[in-house]
């Protein structure tokens, strides 16, 4: 497989959910900061989006870690559900965007805002 068609579909799911992350961002700052003062809005905006990329980037290991580990287990037991390694992974770093993403739209409206 090549290079370009092998990224390609990772850097979408990484951007789409940036975009989707900048937006929520900028709009949960101006949310909050109708409440309170701005640099409280940023700051505590600024925070939640920095706990979901932390943790996306902890789920992401631990599904690249542990994640056949698990698979092996549900195949053993017979649990029938449909988690995957690859899934967690999609999902974590779908999360990853979101998180980064938020965390550069609180910047953006901070220093539009002031």
């Amino acid at each position: 497989m090549a290079l370009g068609a092998w990224l390609r579909p990772r850097i979408r799911l990484l951007a789409t959910a940036g975009a989707v992350g900048v937006v929520a961002g900028a709009l949960a700052l101006l949310a909050l900061a109708t409440v309170r003062t701005p640099e409280f809005a940023s700051t505590q905006t600024f925070a939640v989006g920095a706990l979901v990329l932390g943790f996306a980037v902890l789920g992401w290991s631990g599904s690249v870690l542990a994640g056949s580990a698990v698979e092996t287990l549900q195949s053993h037991l017979d649990t029938d559900t449909d988690w995957t390694e690859q899934d967690s992974r999609r999902a974590m770093a779908r999360l990853v965007g979101f998180g980064a993403g938020v965390m550069v739209g609180v910047s953006v409206a901070t220093a539009l805002l002031t």
